[in-house]
């Protein structure tokens, strides 16, 4: 599916407040829907990029022949959802933020992955 088709899917998690596909590599996001006040996602993007190279370092730093699945930041009042893509560019990762009131984070765990792995680039 297009990138596009991805974002609207992701927005259509319960609780979902953005989602971005995102370029570790460069830090830039390649498609957005969502945020608005007090989530920028441009910034959320070039931010969880740091996070996402950091991981991915101390994987290679202890030697440990793995790849992440996705990474979980639980803020008080959000949850952001960051999940590598196995696309054969390998440094896209989707980004998602969720609100912990309105969203289950199982259900949107398990969902990002579906839209990952249908995600075409």
């Amino acid at each position: 599916m297009s990138i596009e088709t991805s974002l609207k899917e992701a927005m259509a998690i319960d609780g979902a407040i953005g989602v971005a596909v995102v370029d570790y590599e460069s830090g830039m996001s390649l498609g957005t829907l969502g945020g608005g006040q007090g989530l920028d996602l441009e910034v959320a993007a070039a931010g969880n990029t740091e996070v996402v190279r950091a991981k991915t370092r101390t994987l290679a730093t202890l030697g440990l022949n793995d790849t992440v699945e996705d990474i979980l930041i639980t803020l008080g009042r959000q949850y952001h959802i960051i999940r590598p893509l196995a696309s054969s560019s390998g440094s896209l990762f989707l980004y998602l933020a969720l609100d912990r009131v309105r969203g289950n984070l199982a259900l949107a765990r398990h969902a990002l992955k579906r839209i990952g792995n249908g995600l075409e680039v």
